[in-house]
């Protein structure tokens, strides 16, 4: 084994050193792939990088391989859902609360339903709630008006609410 001298970060000569303690200094970090070095009886500086007795030790790491993630099956946004809010919007809306409140109820319920059945498969769970409480409350104040009107009066079986 050959003695080596390198140049240090401070810019000094260091050595001549046996092979072991140039190992000793790469491993406690005092020389690098880059450190110059001039082996025993050469008349050239060389990165310590390419001298062959220390390339191995600056060879490229390789790092793991990492597999791409396996994509699941694409969950979509559950029709029953996007129903049931389309149905709770338009009672809450619209003077039809009777018949679009028990839609947007029916097809929100089947909707959070197949969700939570399927998590895999559905999204939507937001929509199915949101057409829930639209639906709910749209029934809600429909049957307040008509208590209202029943108390005030103003509500006739034969013709509807009596208009002023």
């Amino acid at each position: 084994m050959g003695r080596y001298r390198i140049i240090g970060a401070d810019g000094r000569q260091y050595g001549p050193v046996f092979a072991e303690q140039l190992q000793q200094w790469i491993a406690e970090g005092r020389a690098n792939a880059q450190t110059h070095t001039l082996a025993e009886g050469a008349t050239e500086w060389k990165p310590l990088g390419v001298v062959p007795e220390f390339a191995t030790r600056f060879a490229p790491q390789t790092p793991p391989t990492i597999s791409p993630p396996v994509p699941g099956p694409v969950r979509k946004t559950n029709s029953n859902a996007m129903a049931g809010l389309i149905f709770g919007i338009l009672a809450f809306f619209c003077c039809c609360k009777f018949l679009f409140g028990p839609l947007g109820l029916i097809f929100s319920l089947v909707g959070l339903s197949q969700i939570n059945r399927h998590p895999e498969f559905y999204e939507g769970r937001g929509l199915a709630i949101a057409g829930l409480v639209l639906s709910i409350l749209s029934l809600l104040l429909a049957i307040l008006f008509i208590l209202i009107a029943l108390v005030t009066g103003n509500f006739h079986l034969s013709g509807g609410f009596h208009r002023f």
